[in-house]
């Protein structure tokens, strides 16, 4: 297994506030060069847009803050695995890594539902390491949807 040097840990910490926000419970961050660029949770509830998953956050400003479109050379830190809007991003934005920490047998796209990055249309495939924080990412999700059932 790659070494992770504690990013993993920081997009739990996202994961962890975005359900403190009444968000879903997912963390993102965005590294170049050893360096994060960019954190964030989900935000589709406090921006009221569905697209505003923590990918897609993390996505946006690095890109914005390194002024260019494509992010060569990034690694993509994230506690679930992404969706297929996520996936598609995460290609067109050349994301050099992917890892990943709890599997979406729902709504994943990476090694579930479509396998986004294994079809032949796919422009650029990052590398992928799923399974990074993968426990504790599952509980912070599964503890917030129970809570909601219960309350």
């Amino acid at each position: 297994m790659p070494n992770t040097d504690g990013f993993m840990d920081v997009a739990l910490a996202e994961a962890r506030d975005a359900a403190a926000n009444n968000e879903v419970p997912v963390g993102a961050v965005l590294v170049l060069d050893g360096r994060i660029v960019a954190r964030s949770g989900n935000r589709t509830r406090a921006e009221n847009d569905i697209t505003a998953h923590a990918e897609i956050a993390v996505i946006r400003e690095a890109a914005a803050l390194l002024g260019q479109e494509r992010l060569t050379g990034a690694d993509l830190y994230v506690t679930l695995e992404p969706c297929t809007m996520c996936a598609g991003a995460i290609s067109f934005a050349r994301i050099r890594r992917l890892y990943y920490g709890a599997e979406d047998p729902k709504g994943g796209a990476v090694d579930n539902g479509v396998r986004f990055f294994r079809q032949p249309t796919c422009h650029h495939a990052p590398e992928v390491y799923s399974g990074i924080g993968e426990i504790e990412a599952a509980d912070i999700l599964t503890g917030f949807f129970r809570s909601r059932r219960e309350g």
